[in-house]
Parts: C-alpha cells; structure tokens; sequence
C-alpha cells in the first residue's frame, strides 16, 4: 500500500457510527426492515486530537467481506509498519462546542463500503464540512451495524447485474466502445440497455437515495448541535453511489449540488430536468455511460474525465493496490488531489458560497469541459 494521503484543511477529524433502525421494509430480504449504518467525520481542533490514537480502518470482518464479494484478498485487518490499518482520523473526538459545518453525504458503490472512500470524505472535513457515508445492506462488502449484526454481500445480485447475464453484458460493452455519437443518443441508448438486462439495479438507486434520506433525517433529529442546515447539502459518491448522488440532486431540494465518481447513470431520469450544479467525473473508458448529466440542466455542469484511470482508481483501492487492470496507470496522490479539489471548488461555491464560481482545471491526463445551463 502506498502512503495513505494526509488531510490538507485547518481542523483533524473525528468520526463515529449510527445505525438508522427504522421500519421500511428490506425489499432484498423480505419480511426483514432495512437498516442503515452511517459514518460520520467531522471537523475537530487539531491540539485536541494531540495525544490520541487514530481509529481503524477496517474490521476483520469487513475485509473478509470484501475479499469474497470482489474476488481478490484484502489485508486491512493486519497491522504493519505502513499503517495499513489506521485511519487519518479519531474515535470520538472532541467536537467543537458552539460551532456547525454544513453536511455532505457519500454513498459508495456495489460490492463496495462504507469506508470506501475514506480518504475523500477526511480530506472535505478537514476543509470545514461534516461527512456522512451511508451504508447500504446486502449491496456492500460486508455491512456492520452498531448493534453487532454482519451483513455480508448477496451474490445473487451480482448474478443478477444483467439479465440474461452475457447478453446484458455484451450490449453493455458495445455502447462503452461506442465512438462518435451524440451525448443524447448515448444517453437514450444506456437507458435502453438497463431497462432491458439491469432491472434489478435500475431499481436499486432509488432504494440508496431513500437510504441517504433516512441517514439525513437521523441527523437532523439528533446532530443538529454540530450540522449547518441552513447551506443546504451536497451529495457525492462512487459508481452506483455516483448515480444515487445524481438521483438526489434531481429529486430532492435540500441537495443543492453533487459529484458522481464514474457512475453509470442507473436508475428512472425520464423527463427529469437538473436544477442544481454538478460535477461529472469518470475514467475515458465510461464516458458513453456517463453522459446524462449533460442534458437538460438549468444549472451548470461540468465533466472531468481521466485518461489512464480505472473504475476502482475513484476510490481508496487507489492507494491499496498497484493492479493498473483494476486502479489505472496514473499516480494515486494525482488523482486524489484533483478529486478533492473539484469537490471543494463545488462545494465551497454552492454550499459555503466562499466564492464566485468552481475553479475547474484539466491538463494532459485530465479533460475537463464546462457545460453552461441549456434550458
């Protein structure tokens, strides 16, 4: 594992967990309710956190979770010389009494975790803004609740990715290698492929947005001592998380901007205008699958895609393993930087409203376009 980043804002952070026990029903589980963890971060003064240790990373558990769910070995659960088990940030640590940060919510993505991109959600809290990372049940790696119970990855959901599976699959292929066609026709065309082979994950986003709104409603009802309301809430996430960041900011008006990490746009958007601004970042390679946001918004938008980049390199896997076929080709600590930053240009414009407009800037391995409001 190459060095884990260190946060780069005025505060340290502190972190805790709750559970939302509630009474919708667990439509993967049938006659169950569907419960959801959530990790906060939150900012903290850094001589309060002097002489404390930092919190872990991972549980035994979670990593055995995600080894079966993804196929590959994950070794977080071992202390070593790097680190690889701590967490840039600390248990319970003192809040700051009398002062509020406006909220941020991040969803991963399937097969994923709730800590899944720890290292973005540190860094925004360092920067001034409370974080919570919702948890979505049977969906994830491994799924740890607060009352003990473990709740593993359902393989029939992968199985169930596409119907019929290799069909699904190779009508998926080829519209990623689709060259030259319209942004709207991609779009049409995407819509078309998971209506037809996805129906399960098309149906799945509007499960995690509900999930993100019980995570908010928790916390409006009992975090409201340390949360700013007032700015409204952004919205990131990673992959299916990344779709149910965009799914939010069409349907709900307390999201007032958000950033999709390389998601494919899943779920029902016919007819649906975007109001809010938005930042879409992905790898080249699905761009066709991407291009949604680009239509019928009000209010500016921008892409920014990597070359030499993977779909797992948008996550803390970047700095976890050297597989380039999983993570890409470009240096961890680059892209972890321009990620963050196009999260605090938006942010800090939209929600903090520190300045006029984002400031967001490609370069060779980066292409960035601004999409100004088209209706």
């Amino acid at each position: 594992m190459s060095k884990r980043p260190e946060p780069t804002g005025e505060y340290a952070v502190g972190t805790f967990t709750y559970t939302v026990f509630n009474d919708r029903e667990e439509l993967l589980e049938p006659g169950s309710q569907r419960s959801i963890p959530v990790r906060v971060y939150y900012p903290v003064l850094k001589e309060s956190v002097k002489d404390m240790t930092k919190a872990k990373y991972m549980t035994k558990e979670m990593a055995q979770g995600l080894s079966k769910a993804m196929g590959f070995p994950i070794n977080y659960d071992k202390e070593d010389a790097a680190g690889n088990n701590v967490s840039n940030c600390y248990q319970d640590a003192p809040k700051i009494e009398g002062k509020k940060f406006p909220l941020v919510v991040f969803n991963h993505g399937l097969m994923s975790f709730r800590e899944s991109n720890s290292f973005l959600c540190i860094e925004l809290t360092s920067h001034g803004y409370v974080v919570i990372s919702v948890g979505h049940p049977h969906e994830a790696g491994c799924t740890e609740l607060d009352d003990g119970t473990k709740l593993y990855f359902k393989k029939e959901i992968k199985k169930k990715q596409f119907e019929p599976y290799f069909k699904g699959m190779k009508e998926t292929m080829k519209l990623i290698k689709a060259k030259d066609v319209d942004e709207r026709v991609l779009a049409q065309r995407f819509d078309e492929v998971q209506r037809n082979y996805s129906p399960l994950i098309f149906n799945r986003v509007t499960e995690w947005a509900k999930d993100s709104i019980a995570a908010v409603k928790y916390a409006k009802d009992n975090l409201s001592e340390m949360i700013d309301f007032e700015c409204g809430i952004g919205v990131t996430g990673h992959s299916l998380g990344g779709a149910t960041a965009y799914v939010l900011c069409l349907d709900y008006p307390e999201f007032v901007c958000g950033v999709n990490l390389d998601g494919a746009l899943y779920g029902d958007t016919t007819g649906k205008v975007l109001t809010k601004p938005f930042i879409q970042i992905g790898c080249k390679e699905n761009y066709n699958l991407e291009t949604r946001p680009f239509l019928d918004h009000k209010s500016p938008v921008w892409s920014v895609f990597f070359s030499d980049m993977k779909h797992m390199g948008f996550s803390d896997l970047k700095h976890a393993v050297n597989v380039k076929m999983l993570v890409g080709k470009l240096d961890a600590d680059v892209v972890h930087d321009t990620v963050c930053k196009c999260h605090l240009e938006l942010f800090d414009t939209y929600i903090k409203k520190t300045k006029v407009k984002p400031v967001i800037e490609g370069d060779e391995s980066v292409s960035v376009k601004e999409y100004a409001p088209d209706l």
